[in-house]
């Protein structure tokens, strides 16, 4: 479709005429169809400038990263220059050769470019039943950019958002994609996007560079295997927990923790004696390891069992743990990161969409094996976020996952209510 220039009466678009019902990919489209087509600008407005809005950065300042560098678009009849913005749901799938980044409508608004004498016009979901011209120049332009400055920056935290139309909502993938919901209603991303842009491909790659040293796509790769094979949480937290799982198997259910230290306290021991093992070069004689060194590792574990009884107990309190249950495994730290992980190197281009997928899948299958519920699944992965960075403060990492576990258990549109774990 070829965009023209405005009348010179233009004071906003014209209502859209009566068409066929159309399925929006989230509320968010669908709100401004639906304001679009009463004529109701005002509305749409102020749900524009309450999102976020993504636009593709010139091919040649993608990786420049002190500011956004939109790629503008050229009317062949008139020369106008034309930015288009897109909602989430209207974003094309990712690609090499086509990278977006996104910002609230106030910045595009009060960017440089926009001051020009004849800056460029700004079109909303071009070629879409929800689509929009806003107007450049003043007067026309008074109402959007009004309703973008009151708006400030859109941020979206502890919530579930999902696509209706181009997400993934059942079958593995979606299984998969619902592991790491934990993480995206805490960040406020649509759980369910397989062809992810995430918060853009700038964002996305300063994330992983900076939470992950993740700047290469072997990087990337290195990453997602060790995320999937469970190399990225602790062997100690593995080895505490595997332990009480097997004592509660052989003995029936309920380990007292003084018993459970006891355990650790002589397996630990016995590790510490000569003994023999079998490697790649033959039988191996191991040597006795010095009695401080033991001593000090047994108070660790002891320590350790002490934080995840405390966590458990609270957890139980909050409702993230069933009365009577405990933490079998932390593997969910891994496999619920696992997913999110794929999704932020598609973004960030370090991955392709069959590549995200596979690990997405490979995701759901390892925690179909490990966990009997999404239950049990979250309160493990909270006890490893817990473990890793809380610190038994009971502060935001806490807080945040009993937010996110309330609202996947509880609101009819969780996928956690929606897909059976198993």
């Amino acid at each position: 479709m070829t965009f023209g220039p405005p009348p010179a009466d233009f004071d906003g678009p014209a209502p859209m005429p009566q068409q066929p019902a159309w399925t929006a990919p989230s509320p968010i489209e669908r709100t401004l169809y639906e304001a679009k087509a009463r004529g109701d600008w005002a509305a749409y407005y102020e749900t524009l400038a309450s999102v976020e809005l993504y636009v593709e950065l010139r091919p040649d300042k993608a990786d420049v990263f002190d500011s956004i560098y939109p790629l503008f678009h050229h009317d062949p009849r008139t020369g106008a220059e034309w930015l288009h913005l897109y909602t989430t749901g209207m974003l094309p799938a990712p690609d090499p050769h086509h990278r977006f980044e996104w910002a609230g409508l106030n910045w595009f608004a009060t960017a440089s470019w926009a001051q020009r004498p004849n800056p460029p016009a700004l079109v909303v979901n071009p070629g879409t039943p929800c689509e929009a011209f806003l107007p450049p120049l003043p007067p026309h332009n008074l109402a959007w950019t009004q309703a973008a400055a009151r708006a400030g920056t859109p941020r979206f935290k502890m919530c579930l958002r999902a696509l209706h139309t181009g997400g993934a909502l059942h079958g593995p993938v979606a299984h998969g994609l619902a592991l790491g919901a934990l993480l995206s209603v805490t960040n406020g991303e649509y759980w369910n996007t397989m062809a992810h842009h995430g918060e853009g491909y700038q964002t996305e790659r300063q994330r992983l560079s900076e939470w992950w040293d993740v700047t290469s796509r072997q990087d990337w790769l290195d990453r997602v295997h060790q995320l999937l094979s469970t190399a990225q949480r602790s062997s100690v937290w593995e080895f505490a927990l595997d332990l009480r799982h097997s004592i509660a198997r052989d003995f029936g259910g309920h380990v007292d923790t003084a018993y459970w230290k006891q355990a650790v306290t002589r397996v630990l021991r016995a590790r510490s004696e000569p003994h023999t093992v079998l490697t790649e070069d033959g039988v191996t004689a191991v040597e006795p390891r010095p009695a401080e060194e033991v001593a000090a590792q047994i108070d660790g574990v002891h320590r350790l069992i002490g934080r995840i009884t405390r966590y458990e107990a609270r957890m139980r309190a909050d409702g993230l743990l069933a009365e009577g249950r405990y933490v079998t495994s932390v593997d969910a730290w891994d496999l619920g990161r696992a997913p999110n992980m794929a999704r932020w190197g598609l973004a960030a281009r370090f991955g392709t969409l069959d590549e995200a997928e596979s690990a997405v899948r490979a995701a759901s299958a390892a925690a179909a094996r490990s966990y009997r519920s999404w239950q049990d699944f979250s309160a493990a992965y909270a006890l490893g976020r817990c473990l890793h960075f809380d610190d038994e403060e009971f502060g935001k990492w806490y807080e945040e996952m009993v937010s996110a576990h309330r609202i996947l258990t509880e609101d009819p549109g969780s996928p956690w209510l929606n897909i059976p774990f198993k």
